[in-house]
């Protein structure tokens, strides 16, 4: 069955191709302005949205808050040029817009304040040494996260830091887990915790401190607490006190109080506590599988009157996101991955849900006291836009014309979701990106992508570094698979793979490539493939295996899954057991011990800051490649992650991948 997509997609542009037509190349990529989540004002008409853009000829960028008015009257920068803001929070009543910002002498970012009645300079109301995030604005206060020495007052901080910076001694000592998240150091002896400072100034005065509980150390932001509108409680995550799971659990405490109630009695973790507006309810995202991050998130729902807490969407398959409550606090406004396309769900306290929008992304909702929302919308085709969202028919209304003029000039190509028979018969979805001007009674070479995750959907979105319209730009028929493992088709689709992450995924795989060599405009003697991260994993697994593929694209993979060890998370051990625990499980599945049948050429890539995927799973598998006389290149990053983020190193990299899949399938019709 294959579902078309139309081309004339909702809300493009309304300006005429000029001509002067380019593809949409990854030059294209990095001169676009790229939208942030939306807030919406209390009262429901400005909206302000960070805005950010990329100079290629330094590597900077510079994001700005722009204002917007839901009548789609008002769209203009509201911060200044040449420093960058964030974290944008409204006063309760609307007047006064919050932000982060680091400007003038500041030697961290700060909170600053700026009227919305009258123009003129943000006044900067912090002086936090360690620096803010996760701001919220309630009542008088303003809250945010800083992470500081416990024990030591701000003075003191100012001098900790002042020593460090004067340090010539650069090493780093643990004594527990976790030491790492994603690209930076976790240092021991901080802790990250809420304060809070008067609207209008004055002292800070610390929130969580007191609790004897700290926030979340791997991560933390302004999903991590939630303040009681009448500002007499907080709701907060604290990691569970075992820390090789990094688990969450939800705690309750007055503010002013000295200890903290764990709400939670579930098995594995919890997600962003909200307050509902009237302060009846207090809400959060909980799972049941320890040690499997894609398991199913039900929303539970805390009655702070009685005291008794229930799980209201056990009877949905779905987990929903970025969940806001519903201004009459009746339920809440939320996003999910469903067949894939990430789409918003209104859910009520019964549990009832209702798919609110259809086709393409949404995301970054944000809800007034009115109800009027507002949202972010993208596609395969366009990045992200500003909407107003009608919460009943789901009708997006465009708030913004940013990218318009750039996108006039681009010649985009088309897109449609098929499906096709993958392991065990069940039924595939799958996205495919077509070349502008295709032309089905010709021949092109396909280049198939793996996603990472390997819990991640490929959803109707634009993305910027693997983009399928870039890829297809070149001459190529661009495709996504969410093969089994992929979240959007229910909890057993999404854990089918695991412990085996080999099996279904492979299957899925090939059985797309089969689909493909199928088609009268594929030719099957130019098919190339790869992924990142699980979909470097999984290409590494193709190196071992029959498949149809003239090369592979290998980025930071998980090659050998003992030394994945090393990483900030362990993929199997909380749930199955460490390899001395349980080791067939990983001698079945590492791709290292297939490397006695490896034979594709390969181009592998890894950036030296991916503490997610350690560097030497790259090392590993290109010094296997070269023993065993493979063709293979390896592009080493010293100062990227696990993605590819400065734009100048990544058009190299997309120029890189270009001139690698040319040299094993021609691009291009014939």
């Amino acid at each position: 069955m294959r579902k078309l997509i139309f081309i004339l997609i909702l809300l493009l542009p309304a300006i005429a191709l000029t001509d002067d037509i380019k593809p949409l190349s990854v030059e294209v990529l990095w001169q676009l302005e790229r939208i942030g989540s939306p807030v919406i004002a209390p009262e429901g008409g400005h909206v302000v949205a960070p805005v950010t853009a990329y100079d290629t000829d330094d590597d900077s960028s510079e994001t700005r808050l722009w204002l917007f008015h839901t009548d789609g009257t008002v769209e203009r920068p509201l911060t200044a040029s040449g420093v960058s803001a964030g974290n944008a929070v409204f006063s309760p009543d609307g007047s006064t817009l919050a932000f982060t910002s680091r400007r003038d002498d500041d030697e961290a970012t700060q909170i600053y304040l700026l009227p919305m009645d009258r123009p003129g300079e943000a006044e900067r109301l912090t002086e936090v040494p360690t620096g803010v995030n996760g701001v919220k604005w309630v009542g008088e206060y303003l809250y945010f996260i800083s992470r500081v020495w416990p024990d030591k007052t701000w003075e003191e901080i100012e001098e900790q830091q002042q020593a460090e910076a004067d340090s010539h001694v650069s090493a780093r000592q643990w004594n527990a887990l976790p030491y790492s998240f994603w690209d930076h150091w976790i240092e021991e002896d901080r802790q990250a915790h809420v304060f809070r400072i008067p609207a209008d100034g004055g002292d800070i005065e610390p929130v969580t401190q007191p609790l004897g509980r700290e926030l979340p150390r791997s991560s933390q932001g302004a999903g991590s607490f939630d303040i009681h509108p009448a500002e007499t409680h907080i709701a907060f995550l604290s990691d569970r006190d075992d820390h090789v799971d990094p688990s969450t659990d939800v705690f309750l405490a007055e503010i002013g109080g000295d200890s903290a109630e764990n709400l939670s009695d579930n098995p594995a973790g919890d997600s962003s506590p909200m307050f509902s507006p009237d302060g009846r309810w207090l809400a959060w995202g909980g799972q049941q599988i320890p040690g499997f991050y894609a398991d199913t998130v039900n929303i539970q729902l805390h009655d702070l009157e009685t005291g008794e807490t229930r799980s209201v969407t056990d009877d949905w398959d779905r987990s929903p996101g970025g969940l806001v409550w519903a201004a009459d606090s009746n339920g809440w406004f939320g996003i999910a991955a469903d067949d894939g396309t990430t789409r918003v769900f209104h859910i009520d306290l019964d549990g009832e849900v209702r798919a609110v929008t259809g086709a393409t992304n949404f995301g970054g909702l944000s809800i007034a006291e009115d109800g009027t929302m507002v949202a972010t919308n993208e596609s395969f085709l366009y990045p992200a836009r500003l909407v107003r969202l009608d919460a009943d028919s789901g009708e997006p209304t465009r708030l913004d014309t940013i990218n318009n003029e750039l996108l006039a000039e681009v010649d985009l190509g088309t897109y449609e979701s098929v499906t096709y028979t993958g392991h065990n018969g069940e039924e595939i979805q799958m996205w495919v990106n077509y070349p502008p001007g295709f032309d089905e009674s010709k021949e092109y070479p396909l280049f198939l992508l793996i996603h990472g995750g390997p819990h991640s959907p490929i959803t109707d979105g634009f993305h910027y570094r693997w983009n399928a319209q870039t890829f297809a730009s070149w001459g190529y028929v661009t495709a996504w698979h969410n093969f089994h493992g992929t979240p959007g088709w229910g909890q057993d689709f999404t854990d089918y793979i695991n412990p085996d992450w080999i099996t279904a995924p492979y299957n899925d795989t090939i059985a797309a490539a089969d689909w493909f060599a199928d088609q009268d405009w594929i030719d099957d003697e130019r098919m190339v493939a790869g992924g990142g991260s699980y979909g470097g994993y999984l290409s590494s697994i193709l190196l071992g295996k029959d498949h149809p593929f003239k090369t592979l694209l290998i980025h930071a993979p998980v090659y050998n899954m003992y030394s994945q060890m090393a990483a900030d998370f362990a993929v199997h051990s909380v749930r199955f057991g460490n390899y001395w625990d349980d080791p067939s499980i990983y001698r079945d599945i590492s791709p290292h011990y297939f490397a006695e049948d490896f034979h594709t050429p390969a181009l592998i890539i890894h950036g030296q800051l991916d503490y997610r995927v350690p560097v030497g799973q790259a090392f590993e598998l290109f010094r296997t490649m070269q023993s065993k006389g493979i063709e293979s290149r390896l592009i080493y990053y010293p100062d990227e992650n696990h993605w590819i983020l400065k734009p100048n190193n990544s058009i190299y990299w997309y120029e890189q991948v270009a001139d690698w899949m040319a040299k094993f399938a021609e691009p291009g019709a014939r």
